[in-house]
């Protein structure tokens, strides 16, 4: 026993390592919480250890799956470093979970380098082919390095808006309007004499952008990605404000503000208590409208809702909801709700949440992969109807 203990940390610490590079926030307190546990059960018992790692390692439902298929590979399979003489179970031939591939690359470490002496070969076909299908990739089935690749290609992402016209004009030489004040003016220098009317044009400003970003559990994994497209938008135009909403709300804007995405992404880690917890949608939206609607909507904003519609609360929770919902609709231009489930082709609104939200919303789009927030960038980009409707493309 005194030469199987060390053998059992060193796998321990090595297991700890495959859960954090597959995803999981597994650290110093998990593992030492872990081996505490280990000290209480029987050590030869395979569920009482399973399940001894499982309470001290796993912190939210969404990562279970990811645990468990972790464990399996790691505490069966002698060639993945695990220990000797470990249970040779074969698994089940279930789906593998959203989080497989992230874990399969954890533990391989990625594809082995080419041999010396190999040249390399770059087909332009297949380059074209790989970023068409990373383009088109769910962000939930995404491996690390894709997931890299895609928020490097989500930050050159612009959001154009079409301007609008304010109150107010300017001077300009073929102005539709008539400068009458600045025509007698400048005839004054000339003896009184007109030579020249001076001309006026009406300022054009694209409208203010306000984005609400449910950032619970079931919506962490596209949060976590889109935050990036958030952060280029709201360093990239003015008048631009940002909220993510879990069981509070909370206003990011001023954390996005600052251009180095890893710092701004550290300082929102900071002031969101409630990331990948639970959702109150129905609360958030009714303490936006009381507390923020009137400084962030006017001159015609645009606001991109982006949740799942998961509300599971009783009836007066719907109800709350619905009327949220609605004054959100009535004091904003445009209200556009960016939905991930509907990359599932046979999607039907089931949800007593969505659909209370759905007859209130301007538009319903999905937003899951690359394509879908270029999809977007072009709505947005293009005048909507006189009248719009609900709309799902």
């Amino acid at each position: 026993m005194a030469t199987a203990a060390p053998a059992l940390a060193e796998n321990l610490m090595g297991f700890g390592r495959l859960l954090r590079r597959a995803g999981l926030p597994v650290g110093p307190t998990e593992l030492l919480a872990g081996a505490e546990a280990l000290r209480h059960i029987e050590i030869g018992d395979r569920h009482q250890f399973r399940a001894a790692l499982r309470a001290t390692m796993v912190h939210r439902h969404e990562h279970a799956p990811i645990f468990d298929q972790a464990f399996l590979l790691w505490w069966r399979d002698p060639a993945a470093g695990g220990p000797q003489g470990a249970d040779a179970t074969a698994p089940d031939s279930a789906p593998p979970p959203p989080g497989a591939r992230r874990l399969g690359e954890a533990l391989t470490g990625g594809a082995p380098p080419p041999p010396e002496g190999e040249s390399r070969r770059t087909d332009t076909a297949l380059s074209f082919s790989a970023a068409e299908q990373l383009r088109s990739m769910d962000f939930e089935a995404m491996g690390a390095e894709e997931i890299a690749n895609a928020k490097a290609e989500i930050r050159k992402l612009s959001l154009p808006l079409d301007a609008r016209p304010t109150r107010r004009f300017r001077p300009h030489p073929s102005g539709a309007r008539t400068d009458l004040r600045a025509t007698l003016k400048a005839s004054l220098r000339q003896g009184g004499e007109i030579l020249e009317l001076r001309r006026l044009q009406r300022v054009t400003r694209p409208p203010p952008l306000v984005v609400l970003c449910d950032i619970s559990g079931s919506m962490g994994r596209y949060a976590q990605v889109l935050l990036h497209f958030l952060h280029a938008v709201t360093n990239d135009r003015d008048r631009v404000s940002c909220f993510l909403f879990g069981t509070r709300l909370t206003n990011i804007t001023r954390q996005l503000r600052h251009r180095d995405p890893e710092a701004a992404f550290q300082m929102v880690s900071h002031i969101v208590p409630d990331w990948s917890g639970g959702t109150r949608i129905g609360e958030a939206l009714d303490l936006f409208n009381k507390q923020w609607s009137r400084r962030v909507l006017g001159q015609g904003a645009v606001v991109l809702l982006i949740t799942d519609g998961l509300e599971r609360g009783g009836a007066s929770e719907l109800e709350r909801l619905g009327a949220a919902t609605r004054r959100l609709r009535d004091s904003c231009r445009r209200l556009i709700w960016l939905n991930p489930l509907l990359r599932y082709a046979g999607f039907r609104p089931k949800s007593q949440g969505i659909r209370v939200m759905l007859p209130l919303v301007h538009e319903h789009r999905p937003v899951h992969n690359i394509d879908s927030l270029r999809a977007l960038v072009e709505t947005l980009s293009a005048r909507p109807a006189r009248h719009p409707g609900t709309e799902r493309r």
